[in-house]
Formats: structure tokens, C-alpha cells, sequence
């Protein structure tokens, strides 16, 4: 493989590790809808402009916008907004390993609800990852848990909601090219976030002008949710799926380096632990025996993100 996948691999890891950083960083500022409604705004204009410049066209009349609003609050919105709230709650580090649990809550959803058919390796995968959670909340005798409950709760309903969106937008990608998918679930969760994050949170003209925001805004909405998912496809195109999505391993470990050295936050031996255990579980919940449809899944961060589907496999955002 060309030198320059790797190169675009070892970025895009940085780029999805470091949102956890960034959200963690705006929380003094900023509330957790208009973290959500910055990151959207910088990340519409950011595809807006590469469209423009690719000329790709946007074609508004075909993009279905209802289906289009549900996936974006369910795929963007409500998780990027969730993952702001329990970054209040929990260190960006122990947020970044839970949000690597998502590829198995696309099995998950997928088994319920849209007959996804599944394998014993699977659910070893899905076992092994379920062990790492608990070490995750330390359980022990005296304090039950020893991570915060919900924070906890509050990265489980994101890797929920990334599972269901991931579901729903495989089935809204016919048709829709990844730009115009792009586009229009953020334009959609601009005018979510934006709405209810003017409503119910004050945001100065001071703190969105601060030089520091602003470089952590550029970091969070340009970078990690706009130039992100043109390296991701860069790696399908030039790649392949398989190797694009193994970004899902790096992730996790690259917030864990930028919340130790630029938020000091302990690497506890339970956080490197559970890691372990989750991404082997996910490793091998995304193999598949031969013979048998296994219907491999993939996450990204935010997919922290992620997030946005074309008809390749996809990833985790962010």
C-alpha cells in the first residue's frame, strides 16, 4: 500500500482522538448543544466549500429531508451533544475508550431490528467487550462503581444512537452521494443544535472571539468534521473499507495521549485494561467465518463521530 494511507490513517486517528480533547477544552466556555451547533456550522461549511471547489453537486430536491433530519439528529445532534454532557462528567480519555464500544451496538441494533445475521465470534467479541465495561466502571464492594454513573450512561446512549444511525444511514445512502449525505446531515444538525443551543445557553461574542476557542474550534469542526471524512474516504477509495476503518483502534488511544498531555488526566491501569479488552472484543465481533454472512460493521468516534455513510463500509466518527 502507498506510503501515503498510512500517513493519512496515522492523521485522521489524531484528528478523531483529539475531539475529545477539543470538547473537553470549549466545556468552559461553551454548553454541550453549542458545542454541537459550532462543531455542525464549521463542519457545513468546510463540505459547502469542497463541494463548491470539486463541483459536486448539492441537488437539493433529491436529498429525502425528512429521513435526512432523523438521521442527523439521531447520527449527529443528540450524540455529539451527548458526548459533550459526559465529557462534564468523565475524563476525555475514559469517553473516548466508551465510544469505541459503538461497532457493537451496530450489531446489536442491527440483530433487533433489522435482521442482521450474526455468529458465534460475534457475540465471543460482543462478551469480551461487555468484561472490558465493567472493569471500565471499577466495580469493587465499597462504592459499587468507581466511574460516574452518568457520564457512564450518557456514552452508552451515544454508541446507541451511532449504532442506530449507522443502521438507518445505510439504508439512506441509495442514490446520494457521500458529499450530498455529508451536507445534509449536518446542515440538518446546524439548525437543530443551533435552535434548541440559542434557546437554552447563553453564548458571548468574548468567548467565541478568544484566539484559544478559535483554534480549538477550527481543530473540532473543520478539521475533525469536515477535512476528517475526506481523508476517511481517501483510504476507501485508495485502500479499501477494511483498512479505513481500522481507525477504529487508534482512535482511543490517541485521546488517551492528548487528554494525559495536555489535560493531565491519570491513565489509570482499569482505563488501558478495559481498552484492551474492548478492542479485542471489537476486533473479533468484526470478523467473519467463512460461509456465513457476518455483516461486518465499522465505527468511528465522535465517530465521535461519527457518522456520515457512503455506500462503503463505514466508520466512526467522532
Amino acid at each position: 500500500m502507498p506510503r501515503s494511507l498510512f500517513v493519512a490513517l496515522f492523521l485522521l486517528s489524531l484528528i478523531w482522538g483529539g475531539s475529545f480533547f477539543f470538547i473537553k477544552t470549549l466545556l468552559h466556555d461553551f454548553g454541550p448543544w453549542t458545542i454541537s451547533f459550532l462543531r455542525s456550522a464549521l463542519g457545513l461549511m468546510t463540505i459547502a466549500v469542497v463541494m463548491l471547489v470539486l463541483r459536486k453537486p448539492f441537488e437539493f430536491g433529491k436529498i429525502p429531508w425528512v429521513p435526512m433530519a432523523v438521521m442527523a439528529l439521531i447520527n449527529t445532534a443528540v450524540p455529539w451533544t451527548v458526548i459533550a454532557y459526559s465529557e462534564t462528567r468523565l475524563a476525555s480519555s475514559m469517553a473516548s475508550v466508551l465510544n469505541a464500544t459503538t461497532p457493537l451496538w451496530t450489531i446489536i441494533v442491527g440483530v433487533l431490528f433489522f435482521q442482521t445475521v450474526t455468529n458465534r465470534l460475534q457475540w465471543l467479541g460482543m462478551g469480551l467487550a461487555f468484561i472490558g465495561l465493567v472493569v471500565l466502571l471499577g466495580v469493587n464492594p465499597v462504592s459499587i462503581v468507581s466511574v460516574d454513573l452518568l457520564g457512564f450512561t450518557g456514552m452508552m446512549v451515544t454508541t446507541l444512537c451511532y449504532g442506530v444511525g449507522s443502521q438507518l444511514s445505510k439504508r439512506l445512502s441509495n442514490g446520494l452521494s457521500m458529499y450530498q449525505i455529508t451536507f445534509g446531515t449536518l446542515l440538518c444538525s446546524t439548525i437543530c443544535c443551533g435552535s434548541i443551543a440559542l434557546s437554552i445557553e447563553p453564548i458571548t461574542a468574548s468567548h467565541l472571539a478568544a484566539p484559544a476557542n478559535i483554534a480549538v474550534l477550527v481543530g473540532l469542526g473543520i478539521f475533525g468534521s469536515g477535512f476528517a471524512y475526506i481523508l476517511f474516504y481517501y483510504m476507501v477509495q485508495k485502500g479499501s473499507p477494511e483498512f479505513a476503518t481500522m481507525v477504529t483502534y487508534l482512535i482511543p488511544a490517541s485521546a488517551i495521549i492528548w487528554g494525559y498531555t495536555l489535560l493531565s488526566e491519570k491513565i489509570e491501569w482499569s482505563l488501558l485494561t478495559g481498552l484492551v479488552l474492548i478492542l479485542g472484543g471489537v476486533f473479533l465481533a468484526s470478523k467473519k467465518q467463512p460461509g456465513k454472512a457476518a455483516g461486518k460493521q465499522a465505527a468511528g468516534a465522535e465517530l465521535h463521530n461519527c457518522s456520515f455513510v457512503s455506500k462503503a463500509k463505514k466508520a466512526p466518527l467522532e
